[in-house]
């Protein structure tokens, strides 16, 4: 009898879908609520998004073919329309992603190896888009050796910053007033994004065959990622002053400005020198990784073979639009970020909870198996803050949030 996949394994695959290149940008976006009212946003969404998983899983369960999409769910309960609106979503969060990723890593290899920001962002493109055109397999041996890089950067550049951290710093004014807490909505999008996990539920269901048991895996994911993020957070704001975040929020949140913020109060060359592997080799895990997911997507939309000239099309039309955004509208990565989680609530929060409803209607008197907690009260909650998380991006775009500027 094949031995049936630990929690832990998933838990895995889910924290490594949601630590990624988002993770560098929640100091910045959250350098205005500071401390407590971050780690209460970054708390609140995890439990959202976790719950949401939750609910897709329960829709699934009523298709007892565990290959079922999340693009065949959607299409065969909320019709045609409502599938092509989610697929959107999903391919506008792909390339603004991308979109983000190759801005930065441009900036920060400018600083690294003299290069013209645009060039660098050019040169980036052709190098690592290479790996995704090679094969999915040279992706999936570069990224375990990106994510080991990661837990060891991260790990050592961590440690340096909570070794560092100033309680008086980390402790300003941090009380939940309400002049820190008004800044908090500006953080919601981004750490939308920084759970955005849902496009591999059914990929959990398929490991699993069992949806309790991938519904542990997705709160394990969940949980560790958080952990991720809270004590990513201490160290940095434990260590650098609100006020010296003014500089990185007038660059838009950029991560370089924000590791010479950090560089320029840790006192380390050390930590600097980790915090910079640490932000390169998630800035490309995220990329190649949200590269491939959208290579596979457009392939299979557009209908293009998978040879070596199919591939080279697909290739184009994944990474060339992000490239172009890049180098003629540069925004700032905590913008696009922010961009890319006022769109995914359709897709995390919105649908979710709207096909969770739907099949529980559909299956009114016959519903067995795993259901998530809180019923149909738990999922309009979260419909909700989805479309507040979308209503908060658009009021900060029109500058009608308070934004942290020094």
């Amino acid at each position: 009898m094949a031995r049936s996949p630990s929690i832990f394994g998933g838990a895995c695959i889910v924290a490594g879908v949601c630590v990624g290149a988002g993770i560098l940008a929640l100091p910045s976006a959250g350098a205005g609520a500071w401390t407590a009212w971050s780690i209460l946003v970054i708390i609140l969404t995890m439990i959202v998004m976790t719950a949401s998983g939750w609910m897709l899983l329960e829709t699934f369960k009523t298709f007892p073919n565990f290959r079922a999409s999340f693009h065949t769910v959607t299409k065969e309960l909320l019709g045609p329309v409502v599938s092509v609106i989610n697929n959107l979503a999903v391919y506008f969060v792909g390339a603004i992603l991308l979109y983000a990723y190759t801005t930065t890593a441009g900036n920060i290899l400018q600083g690294l190896l003299g290069l013209q920001s645009k060039f660098a962002a050019i040169l980036y493109v052709i190098v690592f888009g290479a790996l995704v055109w090679w094969s999915t397999r040279l992706v999936d041996r570069v990224s375990t050796l990106l994510i080991i890089l990661m837990l060891g950067t991260f790990g050592l550049s961590v440690y340096g910053l909570v070794a560092n951290i100033d309680l008086a710093v980390l402790l300003n004014h941090s009380q939940m007033d309400e002049s820190y807490a008004k800044y908090a909505l500006v953080l919601v999008p981004v750490a939308v994004t920084s759970f955005g996990y849902h496009h591999s539920v059914a990929s959990m269901r398929i490991y699993y065959r069992d949806e309790r048991r991938a519904s542990l895996a997705i709160l394990g994911g969940t949980g560790i990622a958080v952990v991720f993020y809270v004590v990513w957070l201490l160290g940095v704001f434990g260590n650098v002053p609100r006020p010296e975040f003014g500089p990185v929020m007038a660059a838009g949140g950029d991560v370089d400005t924000l590791l010479t913020a950090i560089g320029d109060t840790v006192n380390s060359s050390f930590v600097h020198n980790m915090l910079t592997a640490f932000s390169m080799a998630a800035i490309l895990s995220s990329f190649i990784g949200v590269g491939l997911g959208l290579f596979d997507y457009m392939a299979d939309l557009l209908g293009i073979a998978d040879t070596r000239m199919g591939r080279l099309k697909t290739s184009l039309v994944t990474f060339l639009p992000p490239l172009l955004g890049s180098l003629l509208v540069p925004f700032g990565f905590v913008f696009a970020i922010s961009y890319a989680g006022a769109v995914a609530t359709i897709w995390t929060c919105i649908i979710p909870g709207w096909l969770v409803i739907k099949s529980r209607r559909l299956q009114a008197g016959r519903d067995t198996g795993f259901k998530c907690p809180g019923g149909n009260a738990l999922a309009w909650i979260v419909i909700a803050f989805g479309v507040l998380a979308a209503i908060f991006h658009l009021l900060n775009m029109a500058n009608l949030l308070p934004v942290y500027v020094l």
